[in-house]
């Protein structure tokens, strides 16, 4: 498991059809691929792919371009169906996937 720092904010519960606010951040260096002073070239390394799924199926992806910032931060709506887990997956250049799950209770 990954030793990012992962931020999600999400409500714990919701009501059936309410729409409720999702903000995730991760901390993450974003290497973009550089040349230093002499030859040597970085390796980029920067999170390519940002996906949510909720209730097994996936409710959002974002491919990211090479401009993101370091700590990439990203905000969306989800309407609340029915209990389940949200599952927020960020992957990155080298292969690392990063998962995190979070449990919404809807009433």
């Amino acid at each position: 498991m990954s030793k990012r720092t992962r931020r999600i904010v999400m409500p714990a519960t919701a009501q059936a059809g309410e729409t409720i606010k999702i903000r995730t951040a991760i901390q993450h260096p974003m290497i973009t691929g550089h040349t230093d002073a002499g030859p040597n070239v970085a390796p980029r390394k920067i999170i390519h792919t940002f996906a949510v799924a909720y209730l097994d199926a996936e409710v959002l992806r974002i491919d990211v371009a090479p401009g993101i910032a370091a700590n990439p931060f990203f905000a969306f709506n989800l309407r609340a169906r029915s209990s389940g887990d949200v599952v927020f997956t960020w992957i990155d250049d080298t292969g690392e996937v990063i998962v995190e799950t979070r449990q919404l209770t809807v009433t």
